[in-house]
């Protein structure tokens, strides 16, 4: 079978003075691409303390990339940075050829991987709002509709431009209003869930760190049948669905787990006000799990692009365990505990008791033990109890039956007046 042409792409970058990730930007820049299904067939870096405001790198670098991309034959060339309309048009008709930015490439993919409704509205509100600026520079399109120099023309040409400009609002708006209802709806969701008082845990992570697969393992581990898998592949931007699956423990405890999209640095941030929304699951959790690919030379950076995200949003002071996966690939002894940080390999599904461990004592803060007697008339609640509740003896008595069990303070709280107490039962 012929394997399917690429595009090729030429990757280009600014070190400002200050910039000490620059070779780690670029190098995301090319996986970024590659996600795209484009083959990187070149870089060029320039060090400045800043970025030219017509052409985004200067006039000699423009010609010294022109002559590149001529040797190279290649197709586009991507920007590192958000380029302006104007830079856009400028580089066009330098380089006379497509000319991305890093937000589009990142919007391009999202566009390729969002499956559900509520993704394909969030990207193509992003898309939208990004192109709003850039109207003019979509391939000059008013010197084609114009046609000559006159005024009158022009008058045509800018006509067209209040057109585009006015139906992409409407289309905004429109989706926005779609939008809208399908959030409130997992708002409703949220609020039946935290009346559950079941705890939520979310899976938070830089892109492609294994959170999908990690929440697959546990899924697996606790019910073996289960058909309720998420999405995983070993690709940049698998997940930008927002998952919730219940993990039921042994003892009749459970816990939400919240599987979310993965971070990238310089996130667009019309992506991150369009997804605002799926995020928000993230800052209403009890506990974040702080997913790391711990066999990436830059994971420290991944994890600080992640932990500033999470500032963005404003989960910051959410407790964090730190779960450094993929330690398979590494010379470093897991499954580990140390502290907070967990050593693992969802791969080899080692490490995942130690961090349900870790899990349960987060967040199983508020259980009590109890030995209660349940009176004949209120018979209802040993079912209940049985359901919900670790229950370690059942005796029955003349009055009743008695339990000797761990429950939420929630449900003990509930249900005090309708039982006896015998004792703490611990």
């Amino acid at each position: 079978m012929e394997q399917e042409q690429k595009d090729t792409a030429i990757i280009v970058g600014v070190q400002l003075n200050s910039d000490t990730d620059f070779q780690y930007a670029m190098g995301e820049l090319a996986s970024l691409a590659e996600a795209r299904n484009l083959e990187v067939v070149g870089e060029m870096g320039q060090k400045a303390s800043r970025v030219n405001s017509s052409h985004y790198i200067g006039t000699g670098k423009l010609q010294e990339l022109r002559a590149l991309a001529d040797g190279l034959d290649a197709d586009m060339i991507i920007f590192n940075d958000e380029l302006s309309p104007s830079q856009i048009r400028n580089l066009e008709s330098e380089l006379e050829r497509t000319v991305i930015d890093r937000t589009v490439l990142i919007l391009d993919i999202f566009a390729e991987r969002a499956k559900t409704r509520e993704a394909q509205l969030q990207v193509e509100v992003a898309r939208l709002q990004y192109s709003l600026p850039r109207l003019v520079g979509l391939r000059a399109s008013l010197s084609r509709q114009g046609g000559g120099a006159g005024l009158r023309n022009r008058g045509a040409g800018e006509t067209k431009l209040e057109l585009d400009r006015r139906r992409i609002e409407e289309r905004i708006t429109a989706l926005q209003a779609e939008l809208e209802k399908l959030v409130a709806t997992r708002q409703l969701q949220r609020k039946k869930r935290k009346k559950n008082e079941v705890p939520s845990v979310c899976l938070v992570g830089y892109t492609n760190t294994g959170k999908s697969s990690l929440m697959n393992a546990l899924l697996r581990q606790f019910d073996p049948d289960t058909e309720k898998e998420v999405f995983a592949q070993n690709m940049l931007f698998a997940t930008l669905e927002t998952s919730v699956r219940s993990i039921e423990l042994p003892d009749h405890k459970s816990f939400l787990l919240t599987d979310t999209v993965g971070f990238v640095s310089q996130l667009p941030h019309h992506l991150v006000k369009a997804f605002r929304s799926t995020l928000e699951e993230v800052t209403e959790a009890d506990l974040l799990v702080h997913v790391v690919d711990y066999s990436n030379p830059d994971y420290e950076q991944m994890i600080q692009v992640t932990n500033e995200t999470l500032g963005d949003l404003g989960a910051r002071d959410i407790p964090t365990i730190y779960a450094y996966n993929k330690c398979d690939l590494m010379e470093y002894p897991y499954p580990r505990v140390v502290g907070q940080d967990v050593f693992l390999s969802v791969h080899e599904g080692k490490g995942l008791q130690e961090l349900v461990e870790l899990i349960r004592n987060h967040v199983f803060k508020n259980y009590v033990q109890r030995e209660i007697l349940i009176p004949f008339s209120q018979g209802r609640l040993i079912s209940y109890f049985n359901e919900r509740a670790q229950v370690f003896e059942t005796s029955y008595e003349a009055e009743g039956t008695r339990m000797k069990l761990e429950c939420s303070l929630a449900d003990y709280e509930r249900y005090r007046n309708d039982f006896v107490e015998l004792g703490n039962g611990g």
